[in-house]
């Protein structure tokens, strides 16, 4: 069973260090979508941290806050309620456990796989009936983010065709899982100086992600000299993050992990993970070498 026997305990959970005020990632690049230059400033941030925020990216306000609303909603019910969606081997609800290699975080989350543009219609999960209508008006606008994304890309780096990279997005045999974390305060550990871990660091073996909080930070990157530094949230914004998979057998990506604010507030991130099929016999071969280039000149993080 995922979720956990008995109370909470917080001692079970990896705590860390409180970010220190001034130890906030101000340098995230900003990608505008709209913008001509759009596709130069993809490889640039891809070249400079592998993590981005796109802006002006053409999902609506209110397409963003159904789908929160819902996760709200979910997430609020009884435990036995929720326990009925688990557990998650992958896919369901999940609490306090991380996948399957026994790591632990002061969180519960919904994982869903995603059939094309649109939740399955074969999920099992309780909880898709739920979602399924906010869900799939989301998944569809994110798609096209994505979508813009691979295309500027492409654009910058000279690859052609033009939807060499986009077809790993949307072509058959590509995978894409839709995941929300909810991260509650931990109060136990008010006035410590520490938080829990949320999510430990990692690097994401998919494609790309495109991530968004409602507003509420914890995310944190680890740059090229080590240090962590906190992500200002912003929940206007989607934040993208190269994974494993796009690199292409290059130097190892950074690390991210999640923390958890002890107090008062609440956290919710909503991920849509795009997973190719084999991405070295699916790319014409001179796109192969663009995206070493491109990753071999990368220290990024997220």
């Amino acid at each position: 069973m995922v979720v956990l026997a008995g109370p909470p305990a917080v001692d079970q959970i990896p705590l860390l260090r409180s970010p220190d005020p001034g130890d906030v990632f101000s340098g995230v690049p900003v990608v505008d979508l709209a913008s001509p230059g759009a596709a130069q400033a993809v490889v640039d941030a891809c070249e400079r941290y592998g993590f981005f925020k796109v802006v002006n990216h053409g999902v609506a306000t209110d397409t963003m806050d159904k789908v929160e609303s819902e996760a709200v909603r979910f997430f609020a019910r009884p435990q036995a309620d929720k326990d009925r969606s688990g557990p998650a081997y992958p896919f369901g609800y999940g609490s306090k456990r991380i996948g399957l290699n026994g790591d632990m975080g002061w969180l519960e989350y919904l994982l869903l796989a995603v059939d094309e543009a649109y939740l399955s219609d074969s999920c099992t999960v309780p909880s898709c009936a739920v979602f399924r209508g906010a869900l799939n008006e989301y998944i569809a606008a994110v798609r096209k983010v994505a979508v813009r994304v691979m295309e500027a890309m492409a654009a910058g780096l000279g690859i052609a065709p033009a939807d060499a990279l986009t077809a790993m997005v949307t072509g058959e045999g590509s995978d894409q899982v839709f995941r929300v974390n909810h991260y509650p305060p931990c109060r136990a550990l008010q006035g410590l100086g520490c938080s829990a871990t949320g999510f430990g660091e990692h690097t994401d073996p998919q494609l790309i992600s495109l991530l968004r909080s409602n507003g509420t930070s914890g995310l944190q990157v680890a740059l090229r000299d080590g240090q962590w530094l906190s992500v200002p949230s912003d929940r206007d914004a989607f934040f993208v993050n190269v994974g494993d998979s796009l690199q292409v057998q290059t130097r190892p990506l950074p690390l991210t992990r999640d923390s958890v604010t002890p107090i008062r507030s609440t956290r919710y991130l909503f991920h849509i993970l795009y997973i190719p099929m084999n991405i070295l016999t699916f790319l014409p071969a001179h796109a192969i070498i663009f995206i070493r280039h491109l990753f071999s000149l990368t220290n990024c993080s997220k």
